[in-house]
């Protein structure tokens, strides 16, 4: 017996063909899908396979004199814990936002006493119109939530927002609002971020540029889907995310210390910006200029905490997940750096585009031994809901 249920109200859109695989994220989660079909939606999936993948009858025709007798429109549009419409197309969302009534998937919302939440899917200039903003705005009054739409390539050939956010996303979204909608309940993560900070002497370090944004943002994503997660970190002005242990860390020797005592872990994503090197010689007064020039530092090779994770044996996380964050020839370094340290995804970023190191947005590539994905930049905490959507699906 399902402990939650979605009615997913599938619109007409090339992107229809996303309700399928989320319907599937649904259903892995364990979470019961009650599909709508609109007369548009049909046009792009078959109601044979929505019904197979949902497990249950695909609803399409308000007067429908079988779906009346056996769960009336106003049961139906209250017989889940959440309303998610993908794609929720123009049409759909001007319906909504005007209490239009005029077939199941309209009259559905309108008579509605749950949560809703819309992936909006459309050319761009219709999503840029003025009427959908305005329809946008009155919707987001009324309580419904949103998830995208994304920016990027569309199948009419034009560039730009619109794109339905992918189903990983719209999947974590959906989790977030079904409270008790947990795929990672019991599950204990291990997650890495932040820079780390290697002393020269009592005042000066060596570091970088990472702000610690992302790891944090996927610390939260996997709690919310219920982890155990410790957040073990460098050096951030980040606060700890709720529900979150997090181990304060400054160098990359008590980060793999803090790992080694974290574990056993189902999950480890190793997402800080470890020091490659540290001085040799950590000097105990501050280093004063002098007539002979600046003093020389001599490095060595700091502990590689993904090489280590990744090693096979009794203690190792069923998933490890690293980062690559390159400046070029991006996918060529990450696929190489999976070789190198065994781990079973990296996930890659170019960090010469102008507001990722340090910024707000993220525009990722999963690299697996067989596969590469490419996702569109995004906010980070969006980004951050998908891989941890994939992780949950990846744990099963």
């Amino acid at each position: 017996m399902d402990s939650k249920r979605v009615l997913l109200i599938v619109g007409g859109g090339i992107a229809a063909y996303k309700a399928l695989e989320l319907t599937r994220l649904f259903r892995k989660a364990g979470v019961g899908v009650r599909p709508i079909l609109t007369a548009a939606g049909a046009e792009f999936v078959t109601p044979l396979s929505l019904s197979a993948l949902a497990e249950d009858k695909v609803y399409r025709d308000l007067f429908s004199l079988t779906d009346e007798a056996e769960m009336g429109h106003i049961e139906l549009s209250r017989s889940a814990d959440l309303i998610v419409v993908a794609p929720a197309t123009a049409d759909l969302m001007a319906k909504a936002a005007n209490g239009l009534a005029g077939d199941l998937a309209a009259t559905t919302l309108l008579a509605t006493d749950k949560p809703v939440l819309m992936a909006p899917a459309m050319n761009v200039r219709m999503w840029l119109h003025p009427a959908t903003q305005r329809n946008l705005k009155t919707l987001a009054a009324d309580g419904v939530r949103f998830v995208g739409p994304d920016e990027g390539a569309m199948a009419c050939g034009e560039f730009g927002p619109g794109r339905m956010a992918e189903p990983a996303a719209i999947f974590a979204a959906a989790m977030k609002m079904l409270d008790g909608g947990r795929p990672l309940a019991g599950r204990r993560i291990i997650v890495t971020a932040g820079p780390t900070a290697e002393p020269i002497d009592p005042v000066r370090v060596l570091t970088n540029r990472s702000s610690g944004r992302q790891g944090y943002a996927i610390a939260d994503a996997l709690a919310r889907l219920g982890a155990e997660v410790t957040l073990v970190s460098g050096p951030t002005a980040l606060d700890a995310p709720s529900g979150v242990r997090r181990v304060s860390v400054e160098t990359a020797q008590e980060m793999l210390e803090a790992v080694r005592a974290a574990l056993p872990a189902e999950a480890a994503v190793c997402v800080a910006a470890v020091s490659d090197w540290r001085p040799d010689e950590v000097f105990g007064i501050k280093l004063k200029k002098g007539k002979d020039g600046p003093p020389t530092l001599r490095l060595v090779e700091n502990p590689d905490i993904l090489a280590e994770l990744s090693a096979a044996g009794p203690g190792r996380p069923r998933l490890v997940v690293g980062f690559a964050a390159e400046t070029n020839d991006v996918e060529l370094h990450a696929r190489a750096k999976l070789a190198r340290k065994g781990c079973d995804w990296i996930i890659a970023n170019d960090v010469s585009e102008p507001g990722v190191m340090g910024g707000s947005d993220n525009a990722v590539m999963i690299i697996t031994r067989d596969h590469v994905e490419r996702w569109e930049r995004a906010p980070k905490d969006e980004v951050a809901g998908r891989i941890a959507a994939r992780i949950a699906e990846a744990l099963g």
